[in-house]
């Protein structure tokens, strides 16, 4: 990205960043069961990759008591928190509404 590129979010990184901005801390399946239907098991943890190679989320393991398995905790980097506060300006601003 060069220096006049707003960077933007596709309307899934926006609703992800809104849910993490609301919720804090989440699990990728967390955030599929939150979003009533928007995000899907299929493609969340793609989207939190690219997210995350963007620089806007980070993760965390968390180990469950009950079990061996590890689960990553996501949430938004202060760059992420930016960027979803200008988009979420810039689209009040155009008067656009949410994605």
């Amino acid at each position: 990205m060069n220096e006049y590129e707003f960077p933007a979010l596709s309307g899934i990184e926006y609703l992800v960043m809104e849910m993490l901005e609301r919720n804090g801390e989440m699990f990728g399946l967390e955030m599929v069961d939150a979003s009533g239907g928007e995000l899907k098991k299929g493609t969340i943890y793609v989207t939190l990759g690219r997210m995350a190679d963007k620089g806007l989320v980070d993760s965390r393991t968390e180990s469950e008591s009950h079990s061996a398995s590890q689960k990553r905790l996501y949430s938004p980097t202060e760059y992420g928190k930016r960027v979803f506060k200008a988009q979420e300006i810039a689209l009040k601003y155009l008067n656009m509404g949410a994605w």
